[in-house]
C-alpha cells in the first residue's frame, strides 16, 4: 500500500523492478503547463484524435470511425489500469472494413495525472493500424481492451517521448486467424510501465509484442508482457531492446503460456539488452510455460558492450567515437521497430531514437 493508491510493492514478483514511489505525487498534481502538440502528428492521413490531460479536444480532432466516450477498460484487476475508469475512445470495426489510413492518436500531460480508457472491437476480416504519441510532463494512465474477430488484423504502434511516468495496459483477445502487432519506443525524459497480455484464443493467430526501451539519467522502463496460446496452431513473437546509460535501469519480463489443447504452437522469445555505462542495469526474464507436447518455443536473453572490435573498426575508418557509438547502438534499436507496417510511422520512430541516441 502506497497511499489512497493502493500502489503494488516490490515484494511483489510482477513489480520487483518498478518503482512507483513517484506517482502520489503526481496523482495529485494540478495540470496546467503548456500543451505544444503541432510537432507530435506525424501526418498519416487518417483519423486524428487529441487527448490532452485526459481529456478529448474535438476542434484539434478528425475521429472518423473512431468513437470518443465511454469504452470499456480491459485492466481488469491491474492497480494503475483499472484507475483510467472508462471515460476515453472506442474504435469498432465492421467486416471489411477499416480506416484509409493509420489512426493518430496524441496524448499530452500537462502536469498531472492523464487516464484514458480505450476499447477496440474489430469484426472478422476487419483491419487497421493506429499509432499513439504521449508527450508532456505528468502521468499517462491508459488502460486498452482488445478484442479481434476471425482473421482480423490490428497494427499498434505507440511513443512514449514525455517526461513522468507512463503506465500503459493492453489486454487482447485474438479469435482465429487474427492477429496484433504491438511495437513500442520509450524514448522520452520519465519512466514507464508497460504491461500486455495477449491470449490467443482461437486458431491460427498471431501475437507480437515488443519494441526498444532507451534510458539514461536515473530513468527506470518496466516491460511485462505475457502471451497465451489458448487453441493450436498460434503464433507468437516477443523482440525487445533495453539501451541504459549512466545509472538508468531496462527491465524486461517476456513470459509465453501453451496451454494442453494448444499444440502445433510456434513461439519465440529475443531479449537483449546493451549496457551503454556499467553503472546502468538492464533485466531480462524470459519465461516459457508449456503444458503442448507438439510445440516449437525458443527464448534467448543477452545482455551486454558495445562491441569493441566494432569500434576499434569504424575509428579506424575515421569516425569519431561518439558518432561510432550512435552508429551501433541504432543498429542494436532498429531491427526492433522494423516490424511497424507504416512507413512514415516507423521513420518517425526511428527518427525519435537517432534523436534521443544524439542527445
Amino acid at each position: 500500500m502506497n497511499g489512497v493508491l493502493d500502489l503494488p510493492s516490490t515484494h511483489d514478483e510482477a513489480w520487483r523492478w518498478s518503482d512507483l514511489s513517484g506517482l502520489p505525487a503526481l496523482a495529485g498534481a494540478r495540470p496546467g503547463g503548456r500543451a505544444p502538440t503541432g510537432e507530435l502528428w506525424i501526418g498519416c492521413g487518417g483519423p486524428r484524435l487529441l487527448f490532452i490531460d485526459g481529456a478529448y479536444r474535438p476542434e484539434e480532432s478528425d475521429p472518423g470511425p473512431v468513437t470518443v466516450g465511454p469504452a470499456e477498460a480491459g485492466a481488469g484487476d491491474h492497480p494503475l489500469g483499472r484507475l483510467a475508469g472508462h471515460q476515453g475512445w472506442r474504435l469498432q470495426l465492421a467486416r471489411d472494413r477499416g480506416p484509409a489510413a493509420t489512426i493518430e492518436i496524441v496524448h499530452v500531460a500537462t502536469g498531472g495525472p492523464a487516464h484514458v480508457a480505450a476499447e477496440i472491437v474489430m469484426d472478422e476480416d476487419a483491419q487497421a493500424s493506429l499509432v499513439e504519441t504521449f508527450a508532456g510532463e505528468g502521468w499517462h494512465n491508459v488502460a486498452r481492451k482488445i478484442t479481434l474477430g476471425r482473421a482480423a488484423r490490428l497494427g499498434i504502434a505507440r511513443r512514449v517521448l514525455g517526461g513522468g511516468f507512463a503506465s500503459l495496459t493492453d489486454t487482447a483477445s485474438l479469435a482465429a486467424g487474427a492477429s496484433l502487432d504491438i511495437a513500442t519506443l520509450a524514448a522520452g525524459s520519465g519512466d514507464s510501465r508497460l504491461d500486455t497480455r495477449l491470449t490467443l484464443e482461437g486458431g491460427g493467430a498471431y501475437g507480437e509484442a515488443g519494441g526498444a526501451l532507451l534510458a539514461r539519467g536515473a530513468q527506470r522502463h518496466d516491460a511485462n508482457a505475457v502471451l497465451r496460446h489458448a487453441a493450436a496452431g498460434g503464433t507468437s513473437r516477443q523482440l525487445w531492446r533495453s539501451v541504459a546509460d549512466d545509472r538508468a535501469t531496462c527491465a524486461v519480463a517476456a513470459r509465453v503460456e501453451v496451454a494442453r489443447d494448444a499444440q502445433k504452437t510456434d513461439a519465440e522469445q529475443s531479449l537483449k539488452g546493451l549496457l551503454l555505462a556499467r553503472t546502468a542495469t538492464i533485466n531480462a526474464k524470459p519465461e516459457l510455460e508449456i503444458f503442448a507436447d507438439d510445440v516449437k518455443c525458443a527464448h534467448g536473453a543477452t545482455v551486454g558492450e558495445l562491441d569493441r572490435n566494432a569500434l576499434f573498426y569504424l575509428a579506424s575508418r575515421g569516425v569519431p567515437p561518439v558518432e561510432a557509438k550512435a552508429l551501433l547502438t541504432r543498429a542494436f534499436v532498429a531491427d526492433a521497430l522494423a516490424r511497424i507496417g507504416d512507413e512514415a510511422v516507423r521513420a518517425a520512430f526511428l527518427a525519435d531514437a537517432e534523436a534521443w541516441l544524439g542527445a
